[in-house]
């Protein structure tokens, strides 16, 4: 299976492994084992992200990092008619939600199925369907069992502080295109995992020690806060918005020089605009106003690192996202790029 195929692959395993932030393990699991598949060392921090070490021929140490966590959900209370309220984990407008089927997880392990509704769910029964605002105060689950109100729900074993996972969706079309939700930023963890496959399959040893952090609470902001200490650089391979007065494609990767938190490091940027313009490769250099990354939670956590941020392009993020493989396939190049294996 050639590299790009796998990655194609792998998203879609990954997709479709629940994981809002926070509730990550299973997910983990998938990206340690297939890590150390291809024969790499891995550990897991306290907080659950987790490590994976290549080592190199120099002591300096870069890193790469992406995230498993996905935007979801919590039981917030259980209604008398044995539907359920919700409070948002990650941030995402509630239209991009409503109808999606979910799934909710109990912390006793059993798992429901669901549809997130507004309350008034129907044109037919309800005057204000169109018009009711979409705020957490007037949106549901309802769930796919026999229940008529709370007891009966609580009979499950579904409890205030259950999370709930959104539906993925995947699908891969014969133009190339990637459809699913998740791809912020499971796209890029199975880009990081391709190129661990090539790198083994090549037996490429790299100039400097390379690890890469798959971080599980970056949709809620401080994922990467917390960062191996000899990491002297450190690139965050997320999405490239694409959207209002952005230069950004799902056919390229995205450099992103500024985002909400402020500028990325300019050096590091500057080397690898100079990379995709020696290489060929099809890159674009945005401004994100309305996004923050992995790195911008390492900055704020006080490490010693120079930062930038690259990502394959997704259209409609934080909604349901799409991409396409020469997104995948630029950003991959960019990659090898900076790590001398082009």
């Amino acid at each position: 299976m050639n590299t790009i195929d796998y990655v194609v692959e792998t998203i879609q395993k990954l997709v479709n492994i629940p994981s809002p932030s926070g509730f990550t393990q299973k997910v983990m699991d998938f990206v340690k084992a297939e890590a150390e598949s291809f024969g790499y060392s891995c550990e897991l921090s306290r907080k659950g992200g987790l490590v994976i070490s290549v080592e190199g021929k120099e002591k300096e140490t870069v890193g790469l990092s992406a995230h498993v966590d996905t935007l979801g959900a919590m039981v917030r209370s259980i209604e008398s008619d044995g539907t359920l309220k919700f409070t948002m984990v990650g941030g995402y407008t509630l239209h991009s939600v409503e109808g999606s089927y979910c799934k909710i997880h109990t912390r006793d392990g059993r798992v429901y199925t669901g549809t997130i509704l507004i309350k008034s769910s129907s044109v037919h029964s309800y005057d204000d369907a169109r018009s009711m605002e979409r705020s957490e105060k007037n949106m549901m689950v309802r769930i796919d069992e026999i229940v008529e109100n709370k007891d009966d729900v609580l009979a499950l074993g579904i409890n205030n502080g259950d999370y709930i996972s959104f539906d993925a969706e995947f699908e891969y079309t014969d133009k190339g295109f990637i459809k699913s939700r998740h791809l912020d930023d499971k796209a890029s963890v199975g880009v990081l995992l391709g190129l661990l496959k090539e790198m083994s399959e090549k037996k490429y040893i790299p100039q400097k020690n390379i690890k890469i952090l798959i971080s599980n609470y970056e949709e809620v902001g401080f994922g990467a806060s917390w960062i191996p200490e000899d990491i002297t650089e450190l690139i965050a391979v997320d999405m490239g918005a694409v959207g209002d007065d952005l230069n950004g494609s799902e056919y390229k990767v995205s450099i992103c020089a500024k985002d909400s938190a402020g500028p990325y490091d300019y050096e590091l940027t500057g080397r690898l605009i100079s990379l995709a313009k020696e290489n060929d490769i099809d890159y674009v250099v945005d401004i994100f106003p309305h996004y923050s990354s992995d790195v911008s939670a390492a900055l704020r956590g006080g490490n010693n690192i120079r930062g930038a941020l690259i990502g394959q392009g997704i259209h409609a993020s934080h909604g349901m996202e799409r991409t396409h493989v020469k997104g995948l396939e630029n950003t991959l190049k960019l990659l090898k790029a900076y790590l001398d294996i082009i």
